[in-house]
Protein backbone atom coordinates (compact mmCIF):
# COMPACT_ATOMS: atom_id res chain seq x y z
CA UNK A 1 0.00 0.00 0.00
CA UNK A 2 1.13 3.44 -0.75
CA UNK A 3 0.93 6.42 1.86
CA UNK A 4 -2.43 7.57 0.16
CA UNK A 5 -4.08 4.38 0.77
CA UNK A 6 -2.74 4.09 4.08
CA UNK A 7 -4.40 7.48 5.12
CA UNK A 8 -7.42 6.44 2.69
CA UNK A 9 -7.84 3.25 5.53
CA UNK A 10 -7.38 5.65 8.59
CA UNK A 11 -10.04 8.22 7.14
CA UNK A 12 -12.24 5.11 6.09
CA UNK A 13 -12.38 2.79 8.90
CA UNK A 14 -10.09 4.17 11.91
CA UNK A 15 -10.82 1.45 14.45
CA UNK A 16 -9.01 -0.98 12.05
CA UNK A 17 -5.66 0.09 11.02
CA UNK A 18 -3.22 -2.37 10.01
CA UNK A 19 0.52 -0.74 9.22
CA UNK A 20 2.38 -3.43 6.74
CA UNK A 21 6.06 -4.12 7.68
CA UNK A 22 7.44 -2.72 4.77
CA UNK A 23 6.22 0.92 6.51
CA UNK A 24 8.52 0.00 9.49
CA UNK A 25 11.70 1.38 11.39
CA UNK A 26 13.23 -1.23 13.38
CA UNK A 27 10.02 -2.58 15.63
CA UNK A 28 7.87 0.70 14.78
CA UNK A 29 6.05 1.91 12.05
CA UNK A 30 7.48 4.99 10.82
CA UNK A 31 6.40 7.86 12.95
CA UNK A 32 5.93 10.27 10.03
CA UNK A 33 3.05 7.89 8.78
CA UNK A 34 1.71 6.92 12.59
CA UNK A 35 1.23 10.86 12.98
CA UNK A 36 -0.44 10.84 9.37
CA UNK A 37 -2.91 8.55 10.43
CA UNK A 38 -4.16 10.08 13.71
CA UNK A 39 -4.45 13.44 11.54
CA UNK A 40 -6.65 11.45 9.11
CA UNK A 41 -8.99 10.96 11.72
CA UNK A 42 -8.99 14.33 13.32
CA UNK A 43 -9.76 16.22 10.57
CA UNK A 44 -12.47 14.28 9.65
CA UNK A 45 -14.29 15.79 12.78
CA UNK A 46 -13.53 18.95 12.28
CA UNK A 47 -15.77 21.89 10.33
CA UNK A 48 -14.97 22.39 6.57
CA UNK A 49 -12.76 25.72 5.92
CA UNK A 50 -10.78 25.18 9.10
CA UNK A 51 -7.16 23.89 7.77
CA UNK A 52 -5.01 22.66 10.24
CA UNK A 53 -2.60 25.21 11.55
CA UNK A 54 -0.28 23.27 13.96
CA UNK A 55 0.02 20.00 15.61
CA UNK A 56 2.05 18.38 18.69
CA UNK A 57 2.65 15.20 18.57
CA UNK A 58 4.22 13.03 21.13
CA UNK A 59 5.49 9.48 20.10
CA UNK A 60 4.61 7.33 23.92
CA UNK A 61 5.82 3.96 22.59
CA UNK A 62 6.48 2.09 19.11
CA UNK A 63 3.33 1.33 16.87
CA UNK A 64 4.14 -2.49 15.62
CA UNK A 65 3.77 -3.10 11.88
CA UNK A 66 1.61 -5.97 11.18
CA UNK A 67 -0.35 -5.49 14.52
CA UNK A 68 -3.86 -3.88 14.70
CA UNK A 69 -4.00 -0.86 15.99
CA UNK A 70 -6.80 1.85 15.83
CA UNK A 71 -6.93 5.45 16.09
CA UNK A 72 -9.18 7.82 17.18
CA UNK A 73 -9.98 11.41 17.64
CA UNK A 74 -12.34 13.97 19.75
CA UNK A 75 -13.10 17.42 19.81
CA UNK A 76 -11.75 19.28 23.07
CA UNK A 77 -13.37 22.94 21.94
CA UNK A 78 -14.91 24.54 19.16
CA UNK A 79 -15.23 28.30 18.61
CA UNK A 80 -15.82 30.54 16.08
CA UNK A 81 -12.97 29.95 13.91
CA UNK A 82 -11.06 27.33 15.57
CA UNK A 83 -11.50 24.09 16.88
CA UNK A 84 -8.82 22.33 19.45
CA UNK A 85 -8.39 18.87 18.53
CA UNK A 86 -7.18 15.77 20.56
CA UNK A 87 -6.05 12.53 18.62
CA UNK A 88 -4.42 9.00 19.58
CA UNK A 89 -2.65 5.78 18.06
CA UNK A 90 -3.72 2.85 20.37
CA UNK A 91 -2.40 -0.52 20.05
CA UNK A 92 -2.92 -3.62 21.91
CA UNK A 93 -5.14 -1.28 24.60
CA UNK A 94 -1.91 1.18 24.89
CA UNK A 95 -1.76 4.62 23.55
CA UNK A 96 1.01 4.82 20.93
CA UNK A 97 0.62 8.14 19.87
CA UNK A 98 -1.32 11.56 20.70
CA UNK A 99 -1.78 14.03 18.80
CA UNK A 100 -2.99 17.89 19.80
CA UNK A 101 -3.97 19.97 16.82
CA UNK A 102 -5.43 23.29 16.36
CA UNK A 103 -7.38 23.81 13.16
CA UNK A 104 -8.61 27.24 12.34
CA UNK A 105 -10.42 29.28 9.40
CA UNK A 106 -8.91 32.19 7.96
CA UNK A 107 -9.85 35.56 9.27
CA UNK A 108 -9.42 39.28 7.98
CA UNK A 109 -6.17 40.87 9.31
CA UNK A 110 -4.00 44.11 8.51
CA UNK A 111 -1.03 41.91 9.22
CA UNK A 112 0.76 40.26 6.46
CA UNK A 113 4.62 38.87 6.75
CA UNK A 114 6.40 37.31 4.05
CA UNK A 115 8.44 33.90 4.60
CA UNK A 116 11.80 34.49 4.27
CA UNK A 117 13.22 32.64 1.22
CA UNK A 118 14.22 28.74 0.74
CA UNK A 119 18.10 28.66 1.27
CA UNK A 120 19.78 27.93 -1.99
CA UNK A 121 20.94 24.56 -2.62
CA UNK A 122 22.37 21.90 -5.20
CA UNK A 123 18.93 21.05 -7.39
CA UNK A 124 17.62 17.41 -6.68
CA UNK A 125 19.18 15.65 -9.93
CA UNK A 126 22.46 17.34 -8.50
CA UNK A 127 22.23 15.44 -4.84
CA UNK A 128 23.02 12.42 -3.76
CA UNK A 129 20.07 10.09 -2.81
CA UNK A 130 20.31 7.42 0.14
CA UNK A 131 20.06 4.34 -1.54
CA UNK A 132 17.20 1.89 -0.17
CA UNK A 133 18.95 -1.03 0.98
CA UNK A 134 17.22 -4.07 2.82
CA UNK A 135 18.43 -5.02 6.46
CA UNK A 136 20.24 -1.83 6.33
CA UNK A 137 18.05 1.24 5.93
CA UNK A 138 14.98 1.61 7.64
CA UNK A 139 12.17 -0.67 5.59
CA UNK A 140 10.05 2.43 4.83
CA UNK A 141 12.76 4.70 3.12
CA UNK A 142 11.37 2.09 0.03
CA UNK A 143 8.43 4.32 -0.30
CA UNK A 144 10.43 7.70 -0.01
CA UNK A 145 12.98 9.10 -1.99
CA UNK A 146 15.76 11.70 -0.17
CA UNK A 147 18.55 13.34 -1.70
CA UNK A 148 21.37 15.21 0.53
CA UNK A 149 22.20 18.75 -0.51
CA UNK A 150 23.53 19.72 2.20
CA UNK A 151 25.44 18.01 5.49
CA UNK A 152 26.26 14.63 5.73
CA UNK A 153 24.26 11.26 5.63
CA UNK A 154 23.67 9.42 8.85
CA UNK A 155 26.59 7.40 10.48
CA UNK A 156 29.21 9.50 8.40
CA UNK A 157 31.41 11.33 10.95
CA UNK A 158 29.89 14.76 9.95
CA UNK A 159 29.84 17.77 12.45
CA UNK A 160 27.84 20.01 10.44
CA UNK A 161 24.96 21.55 12.44
CA UNK A 162 22.63 22.01 9.62
CA UNK A 163 21.40 18.95 7.03
CA UNK A 164 18.52 19.08 3.67
CA UNK A 165 18.15 18.20 0.89
CA UNK A 166 15.03 16.47 -1.02
CA UNK A 167 12.20 14.39 -1.23
CA UNK A 168 9.02 13.07 -2.70
CA UNK A 169 7.22 9.95 -2.44
CA UNK A 170 8.23 7.26 -4.79
CA UNK A 171 4.92 5.48 -5.40
CA UNK A 172 2.41 8.33 -5.47
CA UNK A 173 0.42 9.17 -8.90
CA UNK A 174 1.99 12.18 -10.82
CA UNK A 175 -1.54 13.43 -10.61
CA UNK A 176 -2.02 12.56 -6.88
CA UNK A 177 -3.13 15.71 -4.84
CA UNK A 178 -0.30 16.37 -1.49
CA UNK A 179 -2.13 17.40 1.18
CA UNK A 180 -0.88 18.46 5.30
CA UNK A 181 -1.26 14.16 5.77
CA UNK A 182 1.35 13.93 3.01
CA UNK A 183 3.80 17.07 4.64
CA UNK A 184 4.13 14.67 7.94
CA UNK A 185 5.15 11.83 5.87
CA UNK A 186 7.72 13.81 3.85
CA UNK A 187 9.21 15.74 6.76
CA UNK A 188 9.62 13.02 9.49
CA UNK A 189 11.34 11.23 6.61
CA UNK A 190 14.61 12.90 7.07
CA UNK A 191 16.62 11.65 9.99
CA UNK A 192 17.77 13.57 13.48
CA UNK A 193 20.61 15.78 11.60
CA UNK A 194 22.18 14.54 14.64
CA UNK A 195 22.87 10.91 13.33
CA UNK A 196 26.02 12.30 10.27
CA UNK A 197 27.70 13.04 13.56
CA UNK A 198 27.78 9.62 14.78
CA UNK A 199 30.85 7.51 13.17
CA UNK A 200 29.03 4.03 13.33
CA UNK A 201 24.75 3.02 13.09
CA UNK A 202 23.14 3.83 16.81
CA UNK A 203 19.37 4.02 17.51
CA UNK A 204 17.54 7.48 17.41
CA UNK A 205 14.12 8.21 17.76
CA UNK A 206 11.51 11.75 17.71
CA UNK A 207 10.39 11.88 21.33
CA UNK A 208 7.89 14.77 20.70
CA UNK A 209 7.40 16.72 17.15
CA UNK A 210 5.56 19.76 16.50
CA UNK A 211 4.60 21.24 13.33
CA UNK A 212 3.12 24.17 11.56
CA UNK A 213 1.51 24.73 7.94
CA UNK A 214 1.54 27.55 6.21
CA UNK A 215 -1.68 28.15 4.82
CA UNK A 216 -3.10 27.91 2.15
CA UNK A 217 -1.32 25.10 1.42
CA UNK A 218 0.28 25.19 -1.68
CA UNK A 219 -1.03 23.23 -4.38
CA UNK A 220 1.51 20.51 -5.22
CA UNK A 221 1.61 16.88 -7.23
CA UNK A 222 2.95 13.37 -6.02
CA UNK A 223 6.27 13.99 -8.19
CA UNK A 224 7.32 17.36 -6.62
CA UNK A 225 10.60 17.27 -4.96
CA UNK A 226 10.17 19.26 -1.78
CA UNK A 227 13.04 20.97 -0.15
CA UNK A 228 14.12 20.48 3.68
CA UNK A 229 16.59 21.76 5.65
CA UNK A 230 17.30 20.96 9.59
CA UNK A 231 19.42 22.87 12.40
CA UNK A 232 20.79 21.38 15.23
CA UNK A 233 20.21 23.93 18.18
CA UNK A 234 21.16 21.70 20.99
CA UNK A 235 22.23 18.15 22.04
CA UNK A 236 23.09 16.99 25.20
CA UNK A 237 23.01 13.64 27.20
CA UNK A 238 21.24 11.79 24.90
CA UNK A 239 18.59 14.67 23.78
CA UNK A 240 18.77 16.79 20.63
CA UNK A 241 16.51 19.74 19.23
CA UNK A 242 16.17 20.07 15.94
CA UNK A 243 14.52 23.04 14.53
CA UNK A 244 13.18 22.52 10.34
CA UNK A 245 11.74 24.22 7.69
CA UNK A 246 10.18 22.94 4.22
CA UNK A 247 9.58 24.12 1.00
CA UNK A 248 8.06 23.34 -2.41
CA UNK A 249 9.64 22.72 -5.46
CA UNK A 250 8.97 27.16 -6.31
CA UNK A 251 10.52 27.86 -2.54
CA UNK A 252 6.94 28.58 -0.67
CA UNK A 253 7.55 27.87 3.01
CA UNK A 254 5.27 25.00 3.38
CA UNK A 255 6.02 23.83 6.77
CA UNK A 256 8.19 24.82 10.36
CA UNK A 257 9.20 21.89 12.19
CA UNK A 258 10.83 21.50 15.79
CA UNK A 259 11.81 17.67 16.96
CA UNK A 260 13.35 16.42 20.71
CA UNK A 261 14.70 13.01 19.85
CA UNK A 262 16.42 10.82 21.43
CA UNK A 263 19.77 9.01 20.16
CA UNK A 264 21.44 6.18 21.89
CA UNK A 265 25.28 6.52 21.63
Amino acid sequence: MNFSQLIAQAEQSPEHILVPQNWGQGRAAFGGLVAALVFAAMRGKVPAGRPVRSLAVTFVGPLQPGVPAQVEAEVLREGKAVSQMLGRAIQDGQVVALVQGSFGAPRESVLAVEALPAPAMSPPEQSQEMPYIKGVTPEFTQHLALRWAEGGMPFSNNPSRTMGGWVRLREELPQEHLDEAHLLGLVDAWPPALLPHLRQPAPGSSLTWTIEFMQPLVPMSGEDWCQYRAEIEHARDGYGHIAAGFWSPQGELLAISRQTVTVFA
